[in-house]
């Protein structure tokens, strides 16, 4: 008995463990319209949606079924059994789940729990089968199959609505957005006037409608009467429900002047996590709770084992376990930095303008998008010309884009798409939790925000390749969601149904170890992302922008400086980590100036209308940055690959010949940041002579090295090593003066 305690503590700790990660990846579903319109506050949206947590806790006990008897037959399983399905599922979610939120991609955790269930239960058939199992069926004993254990009608009833929850989330996303752009456009300050309140009031009624009216069945608290009669008066709620929120927004918009489409988002954001909190709080606490009342029809029974009859009958889950984990919810909403990474993903993908694209470009969403083109080449030919003008009068987004070149930080999409993402994603999953289908919330809100993102034209030419492969990226991974949940828990349950105590102790210290893993290599990608953050500047005045320059060149040529001379010494002394670690270092530098000049489009905007000269000594100096990255990046990789594969060392001669190029190019190099704190003709002058003066020590062992070339003093490797260092050496040395060359005559126009 004692041990089935164990487990059962197991399984509550993972169950918090399944909350935290869980919600960490679906928070992107409930908070990624409110925060990409920046309809409210941070903290007024996080608010709305813990409200919301809360309310859907108490909602959720309907689906508990899909734990118990959803997918496989309890009454066939002996409680010892049972218990290692419910381990080997909760296994799997919560490692499955870590793992995606460690690489901030959304999936679903209502995929991984269905297809979890259905792996363990078979594993665990597998092994009864194996053993001769007989089971009774209609009052006859017969020898069981695996088929016999599997709810194979009711398995395929859930993942088909999953998959056709993607298709009609899509569909209908597309159609909505597309009536609502047409009456609002996007100038909606004019429109919003007109059919605002109207507008509002009919989607806050349809949320009312398939929120409280068809998600409130199932609730705790709910009592037969009390919903025989909401149900009769149904039509009379949504009447009123309309009359009331649209006299309620018009109001608000007369005498407040309130945007009746920001209620709207933050009731759909609202209604949103009530109902991801009514859905998907099965996936969560649902296989514990099962396993707690198994344990209970266990212990009833005197610890004796027996099959499970019991759990395919109605029971009533208590409110104080609901109440605790939509607490446990919160906790993690608004503490958890992994859900603020797969935000950031789902926001990347859908937000109006192209920016710097997480994705990158893959054949298939070339060739779609080729296809794309060349088909709304024909369809403008076939339509009357006048149609064509009057619909793209209304998707037409010159004023948006010219506000958001005034708002420093601008929206990443306007609250119509907002409204409508929160409205149809909210119906589609409020539908699934009244008919008891455990939808994926995560495919029905991503697909919705990729559908109207669609529709805007979000994806246009500059960005649609790159927003494809991010989408068939993050759907890829549902796919392997699906498949390595049913294999995960499919083998954990063999396993520990083999190895029973000690099967779950090392499956225990593994998720253990798993967590630390992914939590170190989480913090290290974060670390990274924030390094880019900061190399990303806000630039609002050309004296900043000089100040920013003049950092930046002192910054890498240190760095730059640091990396030559620990090259050139880890290949003296071949020194094969520290050779790599300055690899790393230099392609690390490279990418960083990449990233910084991929964004110089939104830097130059920001800056004041007379810039325009200071702009273009800006993009010089990131120009020769970069290849001053490029060269140092071009030295370090051969050097580390000839020791690497272990080819033969320099001759100390050669040594002593780089190690003095290092030691003369460090030298130069603070010379030229004496140079960026002065900036003096002078000093400029004196850095050329120098540069002039390593240039012949360069020269010098170029000709030496030719000697050894002509004397067969040297392999073929070695001096084509030689000579890459050097000319490496030489090409830093002539971008570097360049680059000085433009910092003195931004200096210039900055005195006039």
């Amino acid at each position: 008995m004692s041990i089935y305690i164990f487990f059962l503590v197991v399984l509550f700790i993972l169950a918090i463990s399944d909350l935290t990660v869980g919600v960490a990846n679906d928070a992107v579903n409930f908070l990624n319209s409110a925060i990409g319109s920046k309809v409210a506050t941070r903290r007024v949206i996080m608010i709305v949606a813990s409200v919301g947590i809360m309310v859907g806790a108490l909602f959720a006990n309907g689906m508990m079924e899909v734990a118990r008897k959803g997918l496989f037959y309890p009454q066939y399983y002996l409680f010892t059994e049972i218990i290692i399905i419910y381990m080997a599922v909760m296994f799997t979610d919560v490692l499955l789940l870590d793992f995606f939120n460690t690489f901030g991609l959304p999936t679903s955790t209502t995929v991984s729990l269905v297809f979890g269930l259905l792996g363990a239960a078979i594993g665990m058939a597998f092994i009864k089968v194996g053993e001769g199992d007989t089971i009774m069926v209609d009052g006859v004993q017969k020898i069981a199959q695996i088929s016999d254990y599997i709810n194979s009608t009711k398995a395929l009833t859930i993942i088909s609505s999953i998959l056709l929850s993607v298709v009609f989330s899509f569909v209908f996303g597309v159609v909505i957005q597309w009536l609502s752009r047409l009456l609002f456009s996007f100038n909606i300050e004019k429109t919003i006037k007109y059919y605002g309140a109207l507008w509002g009031g009919l989607a806050i009624s349809a949320i009312t409608y398939f929120i409280l009216i068809k998600g409130v069945k199932d609730a705790s608290f709910m009592t037969a009467e009390m919903y025989a009669m909401i149900k009769e008066n149904t039509l009379a709620i949504i009447g009123l429900s309309f009359v009331f929120w649209a006299f309620f927004l018009q109001l608000l918009s007369w005498i407040l002047k309130v945007n009746p489409l920001k209620v709207v988002v933050l009731v759909g954001t609202f209604a949103l996590a009530m109902a991801f909190a009514g859905n998907d709080l099965v996936n969560f606490v649902g296989v514990p709770l099962a396993g707690l009342e198994s344990f209970k029809i266990f212990s009833g029974n005197g610890g004796n084992d027996l099959l499970m009859g019991k759990l395919l009958g109605d029971i009533k889950t208590p409110s104080y376990f609901l109440i605790i984990a939509g607490i446990i919810m919160l906790i993690v909403l608004w503490f958890s930095k992994k859900a603020q990474t797969v935000i950031e993903t789902s926001l990347s993908l859908s937000r109006q303008d192209e920016g710097t694209e997480r994705f990158g470009s893959s054949a298939f969403s070339r060739v779609l998008v080729r296809r794309v083109v060349n088909t709304g080449t024909f369809f403008s030919q076939v339509i009357p010309q006048p149609i064509i003008n009057k619909i793209s009068s209304r998707f037409d987004t010159t004023k948006m884009d010219e506000r958001s070149k005034k708002d420093p930080n601008p929206p990443m999409f306007d609250m119509v798409r907002a409204s409508v993402n929160m409205m149809v994603a909210s119906i589609l999953i409020a539908i699934g939790t009244s008919y008891k289908l455990p939808l994926s919330t995560t495919y029905v809100t991503f697909m919705v925000a990729m559908s109207t993102s669609l529709v805007d034209g979000a994806w246009g030419r500059d960005s649609a390749v790159y927003r494809i492969t991010g989408v068939f990226t993050v759907v890829g991974g549902w796919f392997i969601t699906g498949l390595a949940a049913f294999s995960v828990a499919f083998f954990l349950s063999l396993f520990m149904g083999w190895a029973q105590v000690f099967g779950v102790v090392s499956i225990l210290f593994f998720a253990i170890l798993a967590f630390y893993r992914t939590h170190l290599l989480h913090k290290k990608r974060e670390e990274e992302f924030q390094t880019k953050s900061e190399d990303i500047e806000d630039i609002p005045t050309v004296n900043q922008m000089f100040e920013t320059n003049n950092k930046g060149i002192e910054k890498n040529l240190n760095l730059l400086s640091d990396i030559f001379s620990k090259t050139i010494k880890g290949l003296v002394d071949e020194d094969r980590k520290e050779l790599k670690k300055q690899l790393k270092i230099s392609v690390e530098m490279e990418q960083k100036l990449v990233n910084k000049k991929s964004k110089i489009h939104q830097t130059i905007n920001s800056m004041p209308s007379d810039s325009i000269e200071a702009s273009y000594f800006y993009i010089l100096t990131l120009d020769y940055l970069k290849e001053l990255a490029h060269a140092i990046n071009y030295m370090a990789e051969p050097v580390f690959n000839h020791v690497d594969n272990n080819h033969k060392p320099i001759l100390p001669t050669q040594g002593a010949e780089l190690t003095q190029i290092a030691v003369e190019l460090s030298g130069f190099t603070q010379k030229m940041i004496e140079k960026l704190s002065i900036n003096s003709e002078e000093k400029l002058e004196e850095i050329i002579t120098e540069q002039l003066r390593i240039i012949g020590v360069i020269r010098e062992v170029r000709r030496n090295l030719i000697k050894s070339i002509k004397k067969n003093d040297v392999s073929t490797k070695n001096s084509m090593l030689i000579l890459n260092i050097l000319s490496g050496a030489r090409n830093i040395l002539n971008y570097s003066i360049n680059m000085m060359k433009i910092q003195s005559d931004f200096a210039g126009i900055m005195k006039n």
